[in-house]
Formats: structure tokens, C-alpha cells, sequence
């Protein structure tokens, strides 16, 4: 891992939050809590993205559990080149850097917060990412360094923060959107995951977290609802294989409400973007 740091002027952070040239948009997705599918819609995301026409990036921030190469079915180690720049691995059209790319395996990441933030910033300011319209940034769960580390590091177009139903998710959920809140970043959106289960022998719809709490939550904080995803075993299986079920397309049963999702994002980052000029030709 040494041999990848690299020689960044250590005054960036004198001058706060650098813009990365050549990328549109930096979207953070969160949660207050793990295992409510957070990765699972950062892939997903990115691939539908990627499948809409616009060029992507996606960026592994789950320091402690990075599953992105997995999911994305792209586990070789990425390349340095000559000028000390990473290339990033490229799968279903996106391009990807992920910790379990550079210490693959089921050794675990230890590391302190310094560490954490020179990752981090390497892995905006060092990797080749080219021209991107978005590069989705799949956070850890809960509210904590890796944010701050982002947040220093780059401005962010805004966050979308992701649930399941249930209460318990709901108020995690909450703390996230008070800790970007406090951060300064914009929430484009909330999602909720496993806001339904479809009985593949009766057809019947179950709700087996509960349902529409994350929507309700959007309203009362003020929000977008960006949209909400079935608890299918097809994604958690795409997943597994490294095939996300956003492959099968706009039509796909499976894989619209992950297209719904792109659309409203795509339009709520272009409607932030314009209100960001508007504010820097008045000033």
C-alpha cells in the first residue's frame, strides 16, 4: 500500500475542499446503519448510469467492509502508472476503486483515522478517473471519519441516504441526515430498500419491515423521495455474482426501480448544479 501514496501538495487542505477536474458530479451514498443494501444501490446506481449513457465512476469508501469489487465481478488489483497515478478497474461500463481491490481477501482493513483520510484522499485526487458526468462514493455505515475525510477532501454535489422501513433503520437514517446536515452537503434524496417482499407462490405483497417509512421521513424532513426497492432475492444474488441486476436493463422487472432512481438523481444533481451557478454569478 506504501508505494501508492503519493506526492500531493499538503496545503489542500489549507484551502479547503479542491474540485476534481473532469468530474460533474460527487455523490455520496448513506446510511446510519449497515446491512440496509447501501452498496447494493451504489452498484446498482452506477451500472443503471453507466447503462443511461453517462460516463461513471464508482468509489469505495466502506473502508472496513468494501464489497464493491465482489459486487461489481472485478477483483484484480488496479495498476500504478509512471506519473504515480492508479488506474481504476473498469466493469460493466463503470470504473471502480475499492481498498478490497488493493488488500483483497479476507484480511481486514486496521487502520486509524490519518490513514483513513490519506486513502481517501488518494482515491479521489490519485486515481486516473478521466471525464465523469458521477462518480458514486459508497460510504461506510454510520456517521464518522470517512465523511469528514470526503467532505474536506472534495465538494460534493449532495447525498442520497438509503433505509429499510423499519423504525429501527429510520432513525439511524435520521442521523445521517443530521450528520450531512452539519457537514454542509445537500440531500438529493431518500430511498427505501426491502420496502416490500412479492410472494413468488401467492403473488402476495408482504411488507416484512413495514413500508413507506422512508417516504414519510423525505416529507418530514423536506425531501426528495427518490424511489423504492423490493426485497428480491435476484439482487442479492446479482450481487454475489458480480452481475447487478441493473445489467437486465430499463424493462427488466427486476431492474426498473434502480433506472427510477438514476433518473430523479441525474435530475436533482442538474437542478443543484444550476442552482450552485446561480448563486456564483450573484455573487
Amino acid at each position: 500500500m506504501g508505494h501508492m501514496t503519493g506526492s500531493h501538495p499538503h496545503n489542500a487542505q489549507a484551502q479547503g475542499p479542491q474540485p476534481l477536474p473532469g468530474i460533474r458530479h460527487i455523490v455520496a451514498v448513506g446510511s446510519g446503519k449497515g446491512g440496509v443494501g447501501k452498496t447494493t444501490l451504489a452498484v446498482n446506481l452506477a451500472v443503471a448510469l453507466a447503462r443511461l449513457g453517462h460516463r461513471v465512476g464508482l468509489m469505495d469508501a466502506d473502508i472496513y467492509g468494501p464489497n464493491i469489487p465482489l459486487m461489481m465481478g472485478a477483483t484484480r488489483q488496479p495498476r500504478v502508472q509512471e506519473n504515480n497515478q492508479i488506474e481504476p478497474l473498469e466493469a460493466h461500463g463503470v470504473k471502480l476503486i475499492s481498498v478490497g481491490s488493493i488488500s483483497p481477501g479476507d484480511k481486514p482493513m486496521v487502520m486509524r483515522g490519518p490513514m483513513l483520510h490519506q486513502i481517501i484522499r488518494q482515491f479521489l485526487q490519485q486515481v486516473d478517473w478521466g471525464e465523469l458526468d458521477f462518480l458514486i462514493v459508497d460510504l461506510p455505515p454510520g456517521t464518522g471519519d470517512v465523511v469528514i475525510s470526503l467532505v474536506q477532501t472534495v465538494p460534493l454535489t449532495g447525498a442520497v441516504v438509503i433505509s429499510t422501513p423499519s423504525d429501527v433503520s429510520l432513525q439511524d437514517a435520521r442521523k445521517a441526515l443530521e450528520m450531512f446536515h452539519q457537514v454542509k452537503v445537500d440531500v438529493l434524496g431518500m430511498v427505501e430498500n426491502m420496502s416490500h417482499f412479492t410472494c413468488p407462490h401467492c403473488q402476495q405483497s408482504i411488507d416484512i419491515f413495514s413500508t413507506g417509512g422512508a417516504e414519510r421521513t423525505a416529507k418530514q424532513f423536506n425531501l426528495p423521495f427518490l424511489g423504492s426497492i423490493e426485497l428480491d432475492p435476484e439482487i442479492r444474488f446479482g450481487g454475489d455474482r458480480g452481475l447487478p441486476v441493473a445489467l437486465a436493463g430499463e424493462l427488466s422487472e427486476r431492474a426498473k426501480a434502480f433506472y427510477a432512481i438514476a433518473r430523479a438523481l441525474v435530475e436533482r444533481a442538474e437542478q443543484h448544479a444550476a442552482q450552485d451557478e446561480n448563486i456564483l454569478e450573484i455573487s
